[in-house]
């Protein structure tokens, strides 16, 4: 990232020499959208300097998907911000409260993971996390919260309960809101701001990182450390990215997400697909070009330089390239993609050559069900060999060869055979 403090070098017996507290801190508040207390983070700093030892920064991720997306990525950055200046990340992986299901903004309880669904996230975790934070054992710490929650007995989950009360859990924005209108919470929601604010209890934390939307969680954290006798972490809010609806925060339940370990293909496709009211909060927040210089172009160079930014970040240079200029063949100048995957059809599914579209769009493998089918018809969103199909009922004719288009992204070129040869 540009304008970055360089990094820390280790002192002469173990300790490590910092920048300037007053550096480390302009450099922390960029991008940053609440420092909760400011103060007290610069003393933090200003310690850390004297006294070489780094500060323990803690960010907490529930693996309630397999991917990790580009919203999520700013905060992760900031993460490394702080390693880029000599502290220690503290990752925190959530799979035992990814049991409770964080109820952040949610007006409805979240089901809860199970096991399996929880190990099975957590295996494609650490190479995308890897893309963006330094591995260097010395600056991260990956720690599963299992470790101090699962063995807590009930004795002890009470004494956390009566840390704090139903009063000041109800100030919480989503769960005064559910109250008012009558909507069920359950006890166990409560449990989940107290069970995050333990772990930062169990690694020490001096500083919290987490979007916007984690302020509450974060402030518990501080007044459950002074409960157990600790100093309180410094919370630190960064801004939530907008997902590519243009709507709804980027979300992995919302499905408007762009992984970072998605093909750079995709990547590219979605991240020029995205509302023009989109390009300078991502230009922002998930890059270092210049936006002043970049908005005297036009929006649809402006995503290109954007896509080709995000993309080589996370795939390199090369990729990004290949999949600038796939975009521009397919989508500029309307000529075939290539690396289409190939779809055998069985020609006992035709007559006559032909076969009903929404049968060819299930068999395909490029939609879910007939009624999906039907919808993204009837939106337009369906073509062969580069001429659209706005009929469900309609019977079109298939050769090998003939393209399907669905969406923007969804390809496939189909091969007839003999399913009986």
């Amino acid at each position: 990232m540009s304008g970055s403090v360089s990094p820390s070098a280790d002192r002469p017996g173990g300790g490590r020499r910092f920048p300037p507290p007053e550096a480390q801190l302009e450099h922390i508040k960029r991008r940053t959208e609440a420092i909760i207390p400011e103060d007290e983070l610069f003393k933090k700093l200003e310690r850390a300097h004297e006294t070489g030892t780094p500060l323990r920064v803690k960010l907490g991720i529930d693996p309630t998907a397999p991917d990790i997306h580009l919203g999520f990525s700013v905060v992760l950055q900031k993460l490394r911000d702080f390693q880029d200046l000599g502290h220690v990340a503290v990752l925190i992986v959530g799979d035992f409260t990814a049991r409770i299901g964080d109820p952040t903004g949610r007006k409805t309880t979240r089901p809860m993971l199970s096991p399996e669904e929880i190990e099975r996230n957590l295996r494609t975790y650490k190479d995308q996390v890897f893309r963006i934070l330094d591995p260097d054992p010395a600056k991260l710490e990956i720690r599963r919260n299992s470790e101090w929650l699962e063995p807590m007995t009930f004795a002890d989950v009470l004494q956390l309960a009566s840390k704090y009360t139903v009063a000041r859990m109800l100030e919480r924005d989503d769960f005064h809101q559910r109250f008012k209108a009558g909507l069920p919470i359950t006890i166990h929601e409560f449990l989940y701001p107290l069970a995050q604010a333990y772990d930062s209890v169990a690694v020490r934390a001096d500083v919290e990182l987490g979007g916007s939307d984690q302020r509450f969680n974060l402030l518990v954290g501080r007044d459950i450390q002074r409960e157990y006798g600790q100093e309180p972490q410094v919370a630190v809010l960064l801004p939530l990215l907008v997902g590519t609806d243009g709507v709804k925060k980027m979300s992995k339940s919302e499905g408007n997400y762009i992984g970072i370990a998605e093909p750079p293909h995709e990547m590219f496709g979605k991240l020029m697909s995205i509302p023009d009211a989109l390009i300078e909060p991502y230009v922002k927040l998930l890059t270092d070009l210049d936006w002043e210089a970049l908005q005297k172009e036009h929006p649809m160079a402006q995503k290109k330089r954007l896509a080709h930014e995000i993309v080589k970040r996370y795939h390199g240079e090369e990729a990004a390239r290949k999949a600038q200029e796939e975009f521009e063949r397919v989508f500029s100048r309307r000529e075939r993609p290539t690396d289409v995957p190939k779809v055998h059809i069985a020609t006992e599914k035709l007559r006559d050559g032909r076969i009903a579209i929404v049968e060819l769009l299930t068999l395909s493998g490029l939609v879910p069900s007939k009624s999906e089918a039907r919808r993204l018809i009837a939106q337009g969103a369906v073509e062969l060999d580069g001429t659209r199909v706005t009929d469900p009922k309609a019977l079109v004719e298939v050769r090998t060869g003939t393209l399907l288009r669905v969406g923007k992204r969804r390809f496939a070129e189909l091969v007839l055979s003999n399913a009986s040869a």
